[in-house]
């Protein structure tokens, strides 16, 4: 089961949820790495995440942020978006989020 998270309540819901993953890929593989989100503005901003995904989001912008089930027993937040290197930093900007929890 799947429910659209709007973007506009996106600093609510990621309220919800500490630390997450960043998921980048290139040259056909996945990096996934310990992430907090920080919401600034209207995109999110990663800090420090390490020079792989960094580098990575420089190939392929395309990028997935993974919060494990938080309050909300069994959902896992999913955001979607493209990214940009700022520095050490990566700065995400969400084009769709989902909460998801498995069918039993």
């Amino acid at each position: 089961m799947s429910i659209l998270v709007d973007l506009a309540d996106l600093p609510t819901t990621l309220a919800d949820f500490g630390r997450g993953y960043l998921l980048t890929s290139a040259g056909g593989r996945v990096k996934a790495v310990s992430a907090r989100a920080e919401i600034d503005g209207e995109t999110l901003l990663v800090r420090t995440p390490g020079r792989g995904s960094v580098a990575n989001v420089g190939t392929n912008p395309t990028v997935t942020l993974l919060f494990p089930p938080g309050d909300d027993p069994g959902m896992t937040l999913l955001v979607d978006g493209t990214a940009g290197a700022e520095g050490d930093d990566v700065r995400i900007t969400p084009t769709g989020a989902v909460l998801h929890k498995p069918v039993a």
